[in-house]
């Protein structure tokens, strides 16, 4: 349901056909949670989409002006969704990019998902999809439009009860779920999967690396397998909506939460969720949140 929408700023839903990010997937887009009308992990969103920007060489809207339309289109809500979409905008038949491309930015406002609420406490069920990840050192880590590959491997499970499917690529590395990240504990270390040819650099992903670091909890990024998931001590998931999933039971195996860095979850949790009215870094939240 899209419960409002802004088109290069102006109130419509009306996109011309001609539109690459239609056409090709030719764009980027971000997901954020908004809090009392504003944005939550701005600068960490902005960031990450003039980074993918950058590389696909498509010019980006200003912070300042990108962020004034979310909070438009975010309306004062208590809790939602913004999804901030930019392609590369129109340029005729053909793969061949425009020599000048005038960019189209998309936002619109989304109900907050319906999880159900003892996931955060009391963990969630996750499986393996059979579909695979592509590897292409060009787009790993960008959060580009093209995510048939997650739409196919979220159509492997109608099961209301399982939260997440994992992802792996052809050579059966685990890349994340579709639409999280991992992260995995094990004999007191904490893990997570390399993104160096594929998955996405996920926004609370950068923030529980950022905040570990500031708790002095060292996270190390390996290439991973099923096996070392089986073994493992313990497994949580995150993004910018769910903030952190602890992980109850993965395919048959039940999992220990206990074995979870408590102190690290509840921070990202509540940095993750904190509105940035001022559109500033979350660097210095640590210390407002272990108060």
């Amino acid at each position: 349901m899209v419960l409002g929408a802004l088109i290069d700023g102006y109130e419509t839903d009306c996109l011309t056909v001609a539109d690459r990010g239609l056409q090709y997937g030719d764009g980027l887009f971000e997901t954020l949670a908004v809090r009392d009308g504003a944005p939550c992990l701005w600068r960490r969103h902005f960031d990450r989409l003039a980074r993918g920007a950058d590389r696909f060489g498509i010019p980006c809207p200003r912070p300042e002006l990108l962020l004034d339309e979310c909070r438009q289109v975010a309306g004062g809500e208590a809790v939602g969704v913004v999804k901030i979409i930019l392609t590369r905008g129109s340029g005729g038949r053909g793969y061949g990019p425009p020599e000048s491309p005038q960019p189209l930015r998309i936002l619109t406002l989304h109900p907050w998902p319906d999880y159900p609420g003892v996931w955060e406490e009391q963990g969630v069920e996750v499986t393996f999809c059979r579909t695979l990840l592509g590897e292409n050192p060009v787009l790993a880590g960008v959060k580009h439009l093209n995510r048939l590959e997650q739409v196919l491997a979220r159509a492997e499970w109608r099961d209301p009860g399982i939260a997440e499917g994992l992802m792996r690529d052809g050579r059966g590395r685990v890349i994340g779920g579709t639409m999280s990240n991992l992260f995995l504990v094990r004999d007191n270390h904490l893990l997570t999967p390399r993104l160096d040819t594929c998955g996405i650099a996920g926004t609370v992903r950068d923030l529980v690396l950022h905040l570990a670091g500031t708790l002095g909890i060292e996270v190390l990024e390996r290439d991973l397998v099923r096996a070392d998931l089986v073994a493992a001590d313990g497994l949580f998931l995150t993004n910018a909506l769910i903030g952190v999933w602890p992980v109850r039971r993965l395919g048959t195996r039940e999992m220990n939460l206990e074995h979870l860095p408590s102190e690290l979850l509840t921070a990202v949790h509540r940095v993750a969720r904190l509105p940035d009215r001022e559109g500033e870094n979350d660097a210095g939240t640590v210390a407002a949140v272990s108060g």
